[in-house]
């Protein structure tokens, strides 16, 4: 029955966002409420949230001073020379947009953290598909694939609990998946490709005339060529197109634009090498595990804003302009602690691993890798990465360790549902991507699941191809 039950609350969930009769908080936090009284557990409701909030509060306090942090370090200038080469070779190019969008967040990827990765690449891109009228969810969607192939480095998360979980070494797990992965992120940039043909295609083709002089960069002009019209303006006017907004959506919009002005007055270019560096000595210490990340990112941004803000009100102005953002992001942390307090304390996740486990055949046991591979999808995306990794993972190497199958094999294969699990409204930082971007979590979630499921089948085909599973 809680097995059921436990798959009906998470579809409940899913179609009431899909179809937008729910706001993403909302569902969080009624949906199981609701389910938590069917199982007959209502009056433990409140054990289930404070333990589900318990257990988050440190990810919502990284999430809350990471957009702080890295909200100041875009203010002050310190992304500008990455974005403006990302943007150069974007030009006004729907399709090198959407290729360089995948480019963007897979560099940042680099750092292990998701919210950081999608608050630079929505920053950075966000203006260009406004401007353009490109589609905010193959930007997300685009994003939160490349991230999620990226996410497997060791320090990522789920290398790491792989290891941890089957007690191995994250290197010998991670190194041979290398050319899986590869393919995995090849196969992001290829539909990164055909995603912007067919936003080029809609658009029509489009050209972008930059009048800038070394830093001086104040205009920018958009020539559209086989759409409705052309129109030029510079950076704080929207563009003529083939759509329009209210007013308040222009401002917002200009607002956004503007976000990477090179004359704004939030710059400080003489920091540059201070900030670099902090920024720098930060992701040290998160890989290096020098302190908790929530700790890393309390001090970084309170060091950030008092050097570079080093007066109360232009803190508290730097401190407002995020705080949309902060809220957003931490309420939705919050809320999803409601959800997976409700589906792990009434044992809900147990129950489904087990039902998972128990459905595979016989005859599969010397596949279980493959197996494996598979499963991955559903239940990274179902449940959170410890669930997975520390609940069912050990539960199917067992098995498979019955029929021949190595635990390294099996490791290697639980990372090939990542690509999806990153868009899982299990993960805290999918609602900074959305947020950011201002697209509904539903409409991501459509968009994005088919291409991320192919994405990780194909990591799952190079990794059998290449004898790595």
């Amino acid at each position: 029955m809680l097995t059921i039950l436990g798959f009906a609350m998470i579809a409940t969930f899913l179609v009431l966002i899909m179809m937008k009769k729910m706001s993403p908080i909302a569902a969080l936090v009624l949906i199981p409420a609701l389910f938590c009284v069917f199982v007959g557990k209502g009056a433990k409701l409140g054990d289930y949230v404070i333990e589900g909030v318990t257990s988050l509060a440190p990810t919502a306090a990284m999430l809350m001073f990471a957009i702080v942090y890295f909200g100041v370090m875009i203010d002050v200038g310190l992304f500008d020379p990455i974005v403006r080469g990302i943007l150069k070779f974007c030009k006004a190019d729907p399709m090198r947009i959407v290729v360089g969008t995948a480019i963007l967040a897979a560099i940042v990827s680099l750092d292990g953290d998701g919210s950081t990765t999608f608050m630079i690449t929505v920053s950075a891109m966000y203006p260009l598909y406004k401007r353009l009228k490109m589609s905010l969810v193959v930007m997300t969607g685009v994003a939160a694939m490349a991230n999620g192939v990226m996410n497997t480095l060791p320090w990522g998360g789920p290398t790491a609990r792989a290891a941890t979980a089957l007690k191995l070494d994250a290197s010998d797990i991670f190194v041979p998946m290398i050319p899986a992965l590869a393919v995995g992120l090849l196969a992001v940039f290829v539909l990164s490709y055909f995603l912007g043909l067919r936003e080029r295609k809609r658009l029509g083709v489009l050209t972008l005339n930059e009048v800038l002089v070394e830093e001086k960069e104040t205009e920018t002009v958009l020539v559209g060529s086989g759409g409705s019209g052309s129109g030029a303006a510079k950076s704080p006017a929207r563009t003529g197109g083939s759509g329009s907004g209210t007013d308040a959506e222009d401002t917002e919009d200009d607002e956004r634009f503007q976000a990477l002005d090179p004359d704004r007055p939030t710059l400080r270019p003489k920091l540059y090498w201070f900030n670099a560096l902090l920024t720098v000595g930060l992701l040290t210490a998160m890989i290096m595990e020098w302190l908790p990340i929530p700790v890393l990112f309390l001090l970084g941004a309170a060091l950030a804003l008092t050097v570079n803000f080093p007066h109360i009100p232009d803190q508290k102005a730097r401190l407002a302009a995020h705080a949309d953002n902060v809220l957003n992001v931490s309420g939705m942390v919050f809320a999803a602690a409601v959800f997976t307090g409700v589906l792990q304390g009434t044992g809900m996740v147990d129950h489904m691993a087990k039902w998972m486990v128990d459905v595979i055949p016989e005859g599969m046991g010397p596949h279980m890798a493959l197996v494996t591979g598979v499963l991955s999808l559903p239940l990274t995306y179902f449940m959170s990465n410890d669930g997975f990794y520390f609940g069912v993972l050990p539960v199917l190497a067992e098995a498979g360790a019955a029929h021949g199958v190595t635990p390294l094999e099996m490791a290697r294969a639980s990372l090939v549902g990542q690509p999806l699990h990153m868009s899982s409204p299990l993960v805290p930082a999918v609602y900074v991507l959305v947020g950011m971007a201002k697209v509904e979590f539903g409409d991501h979630t459509k968009f994005v699941v088919k291409w991320a499921a192919l994405t990780c089948l194909i990591i799952l085909a190079a990794g059998m191809l290449f004898g790595i599973i």
